[in-house]
């Protein structure tokens, strides 16, 4: 089916280093404002180190829910068996974006009418912005999602870039109401789909992807979360063409908020994602001696080692929490004992009682609890690895509630020992969530982040600023220089974002970047385009102080773009060639 271009928005950019104008990876079609379809956030993207100008992204994408006016007008919920995982193309650098138009389960039609009266939603078959190929197996995409591309195996079974370029598409998976060819035990899996023919994929095309494979090991209180997966994509690796995928693995959340023990898992591919091994890097634990692992990040370099990063306790130093960090050395088949390279890091925040997690700019407001995990990139010299430095560069968000920073560190010694790690946050900026990216020749380093600009303050009543930040700085001999801002995107407030429950706001768990050689990527969660709702602030208030606002009903009491969270991205120049 045709796919629909992304408008640029122009008037951001006066730097003619940039290569592109920041785009919104969704184009919104007239007439679909309606919230929860006008939600994204937590972007991944990726580029194409064969074929450079090539890029793919993934986010949490509504466009297929039903709106808040169908069924009750006071809610405006996940509709049962419909996908949230949004997939956009790019062919042009990152100047222009493509987010195709697959069949599948949609719930666009549901629109309601005001009143409360209307039946509950039934989606039917009809167009979709997600991923394909989930409904017709019995699996629901659901977000969380990651995005890499890696060599295609020839018919003999071995990698090559000469066999064309494959892009992997993990998410978490749920269980349709009906199941079907691929379901599962537990409350959510790990969904793995791919495809070869780039071009059909990005018009449309859902025979270009494979069928999703659930690929983690699930039991009847797993609740699979948070995954990442990689492709070893050096030629130069002994493992070439190697599949990493890393997740949380959650027992007993759903059962009892007090008891969800978390291990951290990572599942190998050698065949292109044909079949699966999963391995436990870290146990499963959530009590006084160690908390969970999360916030998994998975990189190779040109020798093919393997690195899986998170975050946990460690009890040698009081259970404070670290970045941690495990390697493979033979192709993930076995994991080496996570050990700690930065921190300790704190979790920037003040808990909520609105949704029982950490808020950082105010009550009922934007959660941070995976503010502080790592996220990392390793310039191992992609395609071909011979320009490989294997210089690993790793970003995080931690800090005190007043001043959470963006911190920076890296390691030229494949993990053995960090730099301490710096502050490169613009002044006034509170770090919310951050990624890095270095260019495969490692002599370019770009970091973007979320960051509010305003203080915490615990009411509703003022604006919460968000922007969207991206940074540059070069890398050799003597380590990472000073980051400079390469952009800063318009600025938002983060309350006219929303669960879908509507009582807090929501912008995610993360954002990203890649880079090539020539120029950086970069993704973020962006609130300029949502209206704040005064109707929807004293509600969420009310939740927390005890009063008596009725529940708002967004379609009839904010305005239109209330809920209009979107991606924000960018590509740019490498401004010191």
């Amino acid at each position: 089916m045709a796919a629909r271009r992304c408008a640029g928005v122009l008037d951001d950019y006066a730097d003619a280093s940039i290569r592109s104008a920041s785009l919104p990876l969704l184009l919104r079609t007239p007439g679909r404002k309606e919230h929860s379809q006008n939600k994204q956030n937590e972007p991944a993207v990726a580029i194409d180190a064969n074929n450079p100008t090539i890029l793919a992204a993934g986010a949490n994408d509504n466009i297929d829910l039903e709106a808040c006016n169908a069924g009750d007008d006071r809610t405006c919920p996940f509709t049962p068996d419909v996908g949230t995982s949004g997939v956009y193309f790019s062919f042009d650098s990152g100047t222009t974006w493509t987010q195709p138009t697959y069949t599948g389960l949609s719930a666009r039609g549901c629109l309601g009418v005001v009143g409360n009266t209307d039946p509950p939603c039934t989606p039917t078959v009809g167009p979709i912005g997600t991923v394909p190929n989930y409904f017709e197996n019995g699996l629901v995409s659901d977000g969380d999602p990651a995005v890499a591309f890696g060599p295609t195996p020839g018919a003999n079974g071995s990698f090559s870039w000469d066999n064309g370029d494959r892009l992997y598409y993990a998410n978490l998976t749920a269980n349709t109401s009906g199941g079907g060819v691929e379901s599962f035990r537990g409350f959510e899996g790990i969904g793995v789909s791919s495809t070869d023919d780039l071009a059909a994929a990005a018009t449309g095309d859902n025979s270009a992807w494979t069928n999703p494979k659930i690929i983690s090991r699930q039991s009847s209180t797993t609740f699979s979360d948070k995954e990442q997966i990689w492709a070893d994509n050096a030629s130069s690796s002994p493992f070439f063409g190697t599949v990493y995928v890393c997740w949380a693995a959650f027992q007993g959340q759903e059962k009892s908020p007090n008891a969800a023990p978390a291990g951290l898992q990572v599942a190998v591919s050698r065949d292109g994602g044909a079949t699966w091994h999963q391995h436990a890097v870290w146990g499963a634990a959530n009590n006084g001696q160690r908390n969970p692992l999360d916030g998994c990040t998975v990189r190779t370099d040109s020798n093919g080692g393997a690195y899986v990063f998170g975050i946990g306790t460690v009890s040698q130093a009081g259970h404070q929490a670290f970045e941690l960090m495990s390697r493979s050395t033979n192709g993930g088949g076995s994991w080496r004992k996570p050990v700690p390279v930065a921190g300790p890091v704190t979790q920037p925040g003040v808990f909520d009682p609105a949704q029982g997690r950490p808020t950082i700019d105010s009550f009922a407001g934007a959660r941070s609890d995976l503010a502080p995990a790592p996220s990392v990139d390793i310039a191992n010299g992609a395609p071909t690895g011979n320009d490989a430095t294997d210089r690993i560069v790793m970003s995080f968000v931690s800090g005190t509630l007043a001043q959470p920073h963006v911190f920076f560190t890296e390691s030229t010694d494949h993990g053995a020992t960090w730099a301490s790690p710096r502050a490169i946050e613009t002044a006034g900026d509170r770090g919310f969530y951050t990624a890095p990216a270095i260019s495969p020749n490692g002599t370019d380093v770009y970091v973007v982040y979320n960051a509010f600009t305003s203080p915490y303050h615990a009411d509703t009543s003022s604006p919460n600023t968000l922007v969207g930040v991206v940074k540059h700085a070069d890398a050799g001999g003597s380590g990472t220089g000073a980051f400079s801002e390469l952009h800063r995107g318009a600025s938002g407030d983060a309350r006219g974002s929303s669960a879908n429950a509507l009582s807090a706001e929501f912008l995610g768990d993360y954002v990203y970047a890649a880079a090539s050689r020539t120029y950086g990527a970069a993704v973020w969660n962006d609130a300029r385009n949502p209206a704040d709702c005064s109707a929807i602030d004293a509600w969420r208030e009310s939740l927390i102080t005890g009063g008596t606002v009725a529940r708002p009903a967004p379609q009839q009491d904010c305005a239109p773009n209330f809920g209009n969270s979107n991606i924000y991205g960018g590509t740019y120049t490498d401004p010191t060639p």
